[in-house]
């Protein structure tokens, strides 16, 4: 493997950590109504003996500011639908239906509530640093393993090893402002 190709895995690695943080935050709520709050919500469906993405078993509507509308397109699985968003305690929602449409009204947020989503997004957010770190680590692994085979010398292993700590630094650094915009947002709405 090459320096150029090496650091390119190590950053595709490090986006992807901070992007799959910014699709967990869109799964926490912030008083107003958004599809994305259960789009990726898994769910058990017993007549499909499987688990699926609440997206792929419904249409997922805001009719109002502060309502989703769940339309499965099978009746039948509404029950499982309606099981899985009650039994998923960081969403604190209470589902309404009436055989074919669940209705999902979204309650003002409590200062209680909201300071413990802020927890839960802070915890997301160190998850999201301990995976740019393993990456770190990875690339950090690659440069002496290059080095090792002689495909870098001493000063180009060490030469790469702080080009990856730059983009560790860079992305540790996007995953705070992500988390303080969060928070923001949180606690002011």
């Amino acid at each position: 493997m090459d320096q150029e190709t090496s650091k390119q895995e190590v950053n595709t690695a490090m986006a992807k950590a901070v992007e799959h943080m910014l699709q967990e935050f869109l799964g926490v709520r912030t008083g107003k109504a958004s599809p994305s709050l259960v789009e990726n919500l898994e769910v058990h469906v017993e007549s499909y003996a499987s688990n699926m993405r609440l997206k792929e078993l419904a249409v997922i509507t805001t009719p109002e500011a502060r309502t989703i509308m769940v339309q499965p397109f099978d009746p039948s699985v509404t029950g499982d639908i309606e099981r899985a968003i009650r039994e998923n305690g960081k969403l604190g929602l209470n589902p309404v239906s009436d055989g074919k449409v669940i209705r999902l009204p979204i309650p003002e947020l409590t200062e209680e509530r909201r300071v413990e989503f802020v927890k839960v997004i802070r915890n997301m957010a160190e998850e999201s640093r301990i995976r740019v770190r393993a990456c770190r680590k990875d690339g950090m692994d690659a440069a002496k393993a290059m080095k090792t085979e002689n495909v870098l010398t001493e000063d180009q292993a060490r030469d790469f090893e702080s080009e990856v700590q730059v983009l560790t630094d860079r992305y540790i650094k996007e995953i705070d402002g992500k988390l303080a915009e969060k928070e923001q947002e949180l606690m002011t709405v």
